[in-house]
């Protein structure tokens, strides 16, 4: 049925009829809105540059997009990387009406714009609280299988605040939003994710709801807690008993079955990087290590990246591969593990001597005689500011350290 919905809302936005002089977006600010749940909207700040050229905005962060395309009186935008893109109808140079869509997940969530506006949230009352610190965090409180421990980190000047919610598998992004008298609003959209967090704050504690698009809701709850850490990275993900080493075989783009028993893996370090191209944190490390291999390469350096994939068949699976390694110039072999699902539990059955796969991505570091010597989980991008820069000292500390063993 949603697959109907999204192959009817593409025929509804491109007119088939006689052709048509494409209309173009003006150049300038928008702000962009998409429905959520409960009533709730998510916005979001995006300029264009020129007729193929925008960015969208997201606190410190600045996504560069040119992959915008014309059919008659509808443009399709498309963020770099991931497969999600907004298909809308220009009513005039200035206004958007149309849906934001993921094909292979079915989604479909309804999409406006409008020029000349670059307050992402509308303010109402002066704020009456500061959330700026540290928020020891839980989600889902009490629902069985659900619930999760999260660090919240925030900075607020006046109305504005920023920040984002570190938890053991990643962060959820650069957050951008407002206090509005008691009230908190933070959202973020990257192309991959829509995210919205809505709560109501008092000195010490908060209670809100989390919205993921509009096909995923919970509640969090949180305190104030300067002390408050997360479990090490480091713990999380580790070999069943009686292993010690890592074992796979996955083809490649050009469909060669590639293994750690292959020579170019023999006495080198590797770093097997558990991923798929679907996920933001996965983007945010890929870019880390492409920079960090060119330069290391030849110290005696491999890396392996295993994607997981949604895509429903193969050959989009490794579309989306090659879109990936094209756009970050990645040298590093990127094999498909798994396609039609990013499921952790099946993902686990492909690599049976970990305890479990707990987030995308996690990073398995094997010394030069093939011995696991660490497996990090998740990964704390440039939106979580002094964690990255922690991460990105130990990183270099500890894998310099296997290069000269």
């Amino acid at each position: 049925m949603k697959k109907l919905m999204v192959l009817l809302l593409v025929v509804l936005l491109w007119n088939c009829e006689e052709q048509k002089t494409p209309k173009y977006l003006e150049t300038g600010t928008y702000r962009a809105v998409l429905d959520v749940q409960d009533g709730e909207k998510l916005p979001f700040i995006f300029e264009v540059e020129s007729k193929d050229k925008l960015k969208i905005f997201n606190a410190e962060e600045t996504i560069e997009v040119d992959e915008v395309e014309y059919r008659n009186d509808s443009v399709y935008i498309t963020t770099p990387v991931f497969e999600g893109y907004i298909v809308a109808k220009i009513s005039n140079e200035e206004s958007l009406r149309g849906f934001y869509v993921k094909e292979s997940l079915n989604r479909v969530v309804p999409f406006k714009a409008e020029g000349h506006e670059n307050q992402r949230f509308q303010i109402n009352s002066k704020p009456s609280q500061d959330v700026t610190g540290t928020w020891e965090t839980v989600f889902s409180k009490d629902i069985e299988g659900d619930e999760y421990v999260a660090k919240g980190i925030f900075k607020q000047a006046g109305s504005k605040v920023t920040g984002t919610f570190r938890t053991t598998t990643g962060d959820y992004r650069y957050l951008e939003g407002v206090i509005d008298g008691d009230t908190m609003k933070l959202s973020t959209f990257d192309g991959a994710h829509a995210f919205l967090f809505t709560a109501k704050v008092s000195d010490s504690t908060m209670e809100g709801t989390f919205y993921s698009g509009n096909h995923w809701k919970e509640p969090f709850v949180a305190k104030r807690n300067a002390d408050f850490e997360l479990p090490s990275a480091n713990d999380l993900t580790f070999l069943k008993e009686g292993y010690d080493s890592l074992d796979f075989s996955f083809p490649d783009e050009d469909g060669n079955m590639v293994s750690l028993s292959d020579e170019r893996f023999n006495n080198k370090v590797v770093i097997v990087q558990i991923m798929g191209t679907w996920c933001p944190n996965c983007l945010d490390e890929s870019k880390y290590y492409t920079k960090y291999y060119q330069a290391n390469a030849e110290r005696g350096l491999e890396i392996v990246a295993l994607a997981f994939e949604y895509a429903k068949t193969e050959d989009k699976a490794f579309a989306s591969i090659k879109r990936l390694r094209d756009k970050l110039d990645i040298a590093y072999p990127i094999l498909l593990a798994q396609y039609g699902t990013s499921d952790k539990a099946k993902a686990q059955e492909k690599l049976p001597m970990l305890n479990h796969v707990l987030s995308y991505p996690t990073s398995i570091f094997i010394d030069k005689t093939g011995k696991v010597r660490k497996i990090h989980t998740g990964f704390n991008g440039p939106a979580t500011g002094e964690k990255y820069e922690e991460f990105k000292t130990e990183f270099k500390s500890f894998v310099g350290g296997l290069l000269v063993e």
